[in-house]
Order: C-alpha cells, then sequence, then structure tokens
C-alpha cells in the first residue's frame, strides 16, 4: 500500500509549513501529494506552487469541484500542470453538494451522475487532441446550441504532454463510486472503512463490469483519506478527530441530502449520524462532537500506539484501498511513516 500527502483545505489563509511537508513527504518516498477546495481557496494554484519545488511526486486535486469549471477549463488547468510537472499531474474530481454548487457557484444541481459522465468525456477529449471538441450532451454542449450560431468546434492550441492524464473522481454513494469504477483510472474515497470493504468492492466490480470500462482490481487506484494519529492515549487521539467528523455528519450538506451523514449510516452508525446531525444543525456543536464514539472514530482511522496502528493495518491491507493519505506537518509524517513501515 501507497503513502500520499493531503494537504486538506485551507482554513483563513495559507497552510503553514505546507512546503516543508511536501518536501518531507517526497522525501520519505510518498508518492502523491493532493490539494483540496471549497469555497475559499482553488485547488490548482496551491499544487502548481508547492509541487514546483518537487521533482518525482505525483500531484493531484482532491478534489477539484466540476461545478466551478467548465470541462474545458479544466482540462486546460490538466494540460498546463501536466507540463509543468514533467506528466506527473492526477485530475481528481467531484460533483460537490446542492449547497455549495447552487449556493456558491449559482450552477444548477440536476442528475450529478450524467453531468459527470460528460464532464469527464470532454476533458478527455480536450486532452487527447486528437480533433476539435464537440459535445451534444443533455448538460453540455459544444459548439453551445442556441446561441449566436458564431461557435465552432477547437481543438486546444497546447499539444498534452501526455495523451491521458488520470482522471480520479471523488465519490461516497454506491452509483458514484460504480461510475468512478466504469470511466475513471481511481476512486478518492473520504470516510473509508475496512468494514465497508465489501459493500464497495461490490459497486467498483458493478463499474468494471460495464461494457466500455476503462480498469478492473488489478489496475485501478483507490487513494482513501485516512487519519492516522500516533498516540499511547486512544481516546485523546479520537478527540481530535471528532469534531471534524461532527461538522462532516452534522453540517456538510443539508437535512435532506448529505452524502457524508449516509455512509455512516451506511457503516451501521445511523442512530448516531441522525443525533450527531440534529445536534450540530441546532447550533449544538459540543454535543454533537461528544456524541461521536470512539468506535467510529476508529473504524474510519488508524489512531493509538504504534503497536496498535500496525496490527490494524493489516486489515486495510486487505482492502481494495491502494493509498493511504494522510494529514499534518512535517514531523507528523515523520512519525506515521515510521510507524506504518
Amino acid at each position: 500500500m501507497k503513502l500520499g500527502y493531503h494537504l486538506g483545505y485551507w482554513s483563513s489563509g495559507p497552510p503553514e509549513g505546507a512546503l516543508d511537508a511536501v518536501l518531507r513527504a517526497e522525501e520519505l518516498g510518498f508518492d502523491s501529494v493532493w490539494t483540496a477546495e471549497g469555497y475559499g481557496s482553488d485547488a490548482f494554484t496551491p499544487l502548481a506552487w508547492w509541487g514546483a519545488s518537487t521533482s518525482r511526486i505525483k500531484l493531484g486535486t482532491n478534489i477539484v469541484q466540476m461545478s466551478a469549471r467548465t470541462p474545458t477549463a479544466t482540462a486546460m488547468h490538466a494540460l498546463t500542470l501536466d507540463h509543468l510537472s514533467g506528466g506527473r499531474f492526477v485530475l481528481g474530481l467531484g460533483a460537490s453538494g446542492p449547497q455549495v454548487v447552487e449556493g456558491w457557484y449559482g450552477q444548477p444541481y440536476p442528475k450529478p451522475l450524467a453531468r459527470t459522465r460528460e464532464y469527464v468525456d470532454i476533458v478527455r477529449k480536450v486532452v487527447a487532441r486528437e480533433a476539435p471538441v464537440t459535445h451534444d450532451g443533455q448538460h453540455f454542449q459544444l459548439p453551445l446550441r442556441g446561441g449566436t450560431g458564431l461557435g465552432k468546434p477547437l481543438k486546444s492550441t497546447v499539444h498534452p504532454f501526455r495523451k491521458e492524464i488520470p482522471i480520479f473522481l471523488a465519490a461516497e454513494g454506491p452509483k458514484n463510486v460504480a461510475l468512478s469504477a466504469e470511466i475513471c483510472d481511481g476512486w478518492l474515497p473520504l470516510f473509508f472503512s475496512p468494514k465497508s470493504d465489501a459493500f464497495y468492492r461490490a459497486a467498483l466490480q458493478e463499474g468494471f463490469s460495464r461494457p466500455g470500462a476503462r480498469h478492473g482490481f488489478d489496475d485501478f487506484e483507490v487513494a482513501a483519506s485516512v487519519p492516522v494519529l500516533v498516540h499511547d492515549d486512544v481516546e485523546e487521539a479520537a478527540s481530535w478527530i471528532k469534531p471534524s467528523l461532527a461538522l462532516y455528519i452534522g453540517g456538510m450538506g443539508a437535512k435532506s441530502v448529505n452524502f457524508h451523514h449516509d455512509v455512516f449510516a451506511r457503516m451501521g452508525y445511523e442512530d448516531v449520524a441522525d443525533k450527531v446531525q440534529e445536534l450540530y444543525l441546532a447550533g449544538r456543536k459540543d454535543e454533537a462532537t461528544a456524541a461521536i464514539p470512539t468506535s467510529l472514530v476508529e473504524d474510519t482511522s488508524l489512531i493509538g500506539p504504534a503497536e496498535k496502528i500496525r496490527d490494524e493495518l493489516a486489515a486495510w491491507d486487505e482492502t481494495v484501498v491502494t493509498t493511504l493519505l494522510l494529514r499534518g506537518d512535517a514531523a507528523t509524517l515523520t512519525k506515521v511513516a515510521e510507524t506504518l513501515a
């Protein structure tokens, strides 16, 4: 299993020590480094800025929100970064949710699976640069239908560094996970648990079995963001992760549409997820955090003494996950890498 480094979201500004951590990750032999975007900093700029100081490590977005850019604009970013990095770029995409898509980007949120399929298809056409790009879909049209009538099919002025750039899809529901297996080169799960491996393995198999699927289990990447905290006190380690889980389960999405809540409900924590959501949306964030049991943290994280983490890692080795994406500063990465080694 490979290791990657996830820089995560910015708070009010750039994270301190980010470049040091990125350089340390490359020095430690990490396979990849990833940036994120929500409704603040973007994912491409920090990746280019910090990635410019590296020479080997893969540079990925986890994730670029599709509603923030047209497919051709995203493909332009991908072409540019792939050239500048010497072919190290990985494009991670995600649909986000209706609160952000409609509230921040002012874009509609119908049929996200169909939109994703069209989006990925256009990106691949732009990158391949085999012909002027055309697409007559339900969600995207190139050239645009009903415009001035002057639009014409175009081909990127920039020739690709690689004819194909790896595309990973962030997905939580089974249909979206299956779509990642069918049309993409990798899947980016957020809250993965070895206990859910059979569920996700079946969803991936559904995608692999579809006509035209690009991959199978033997050559498909699954890069999972997994908190890893080496600490003698399991409860204290869990207490550092619970506030973030409360935010995602309770507040990252509307009550009727919260994909993170649904992940934990499927994991067997439906009552817990409902309670956390109710408390969080009522503004009782501390109580929502306290309602999360340590067992839930342990199911989706690797926490505790080094020996405990090494023992539990065996269960992760048996899953579909191919890369663990870690977070933290340079010192944390060193400590965790030594533990996992």
